[in-house]
């Protein structure tokens, strides 16, 4: 965590105080691998597991998306727009394609906190007919730009996810993350990452509604 310099630090302890307090992560986890049931809210089932030696928890949301699933697909694939939607995003960029995968860089400025970075290599699939979508992804900064003055390069970050067809043409939407949010305090990351995904819900369910992301008529799939 990076406090800017000079008279601006003073003013930000208290503020930095409350941060931490109100990130302090209340729920006891054991130290198996089992997902263990964390919070739900707004129809998001959020669950947590910790990882063998490591002090930070992998997260696991479930919720409906009230799309059909090649719409939330498109807004996924949108990266463009991810500034424009997706909490805390300020940038993001198509690096590279792949033959499998494609490689963005992606830049978050959240409060209180110093600006973060990475660069990641994401793969996808899908079903033929549209119903099924996995996305998965893993830090790949080697292949990005080069660490800037006063943005933290994060350095953990995988997750993914799995969009499954409903048979009213909305969107079982399973969303995973395993990041430290680039030297955060494990504590702070864990609590973090578990609010965050909250608004990250609330943005695709917002997003999937602009026009441009609609499907034609013709497709079976379509809403």
């Amino acid at each position: 965590m990076t406090l800017h310099a000079g008279g601006r630090i003073s003013r930000r302890i208290p503020l930095l105080a409350a941060l931490l307090s109100y990130f302090a992560y209340s729920g006891t986890l054991s130290a198996d691998d089992a997902w263990k049931v964390v919070g739900e809210s707004k129809g998001v089932r959020v669950e947590s597991r910790v990882r063998s030696g490591a002090s930070i928890n992998e997260l696991r949301a479930v919720g409906v998306i009230d799309a059909s699933t090649p719409v939330v697909r498109r807004v996924l694939e949108d990266l463009e727009a991810y500034p424009r939607f997706m909490p805390f995003v300020v940038e993001c960029r198509l690096l590279k394609r792949e033959r499998d995968a494609f490689i963005s860089y992606q830049r978050v400025s959240a409060p209180l906190v110093s600006d973060r970075d990475y660069t990641l290599r994401v793969r996808s699939s899908g079903e033929a007919d549209g119903k099924v979508f996995r996305s998965r992804w893993e830090v790949a900064n080697a292949l990005g730009p080069a660490e800037q003055p006063g943005v933290v390069r994060v350095t953990i970050n995988e997750g993914s996810w799995l969009l499954e067809a409903r048979d009213d043409h909305t969107t079982r939407a399973t969303y995973s993350v395993y990041t430290d949010g680039g030297a955060l305090p494990a504590f702070v990351a864990n609590r973090a990452n578990h609010v965050g995904i909250g608004r990250l819900f609330e943005a695709m369910r917002k997003q999937v509604q602009q026009p441009k992301y609609n499907l034609s008529p013709q497709d079976p799939t379509a809403r």
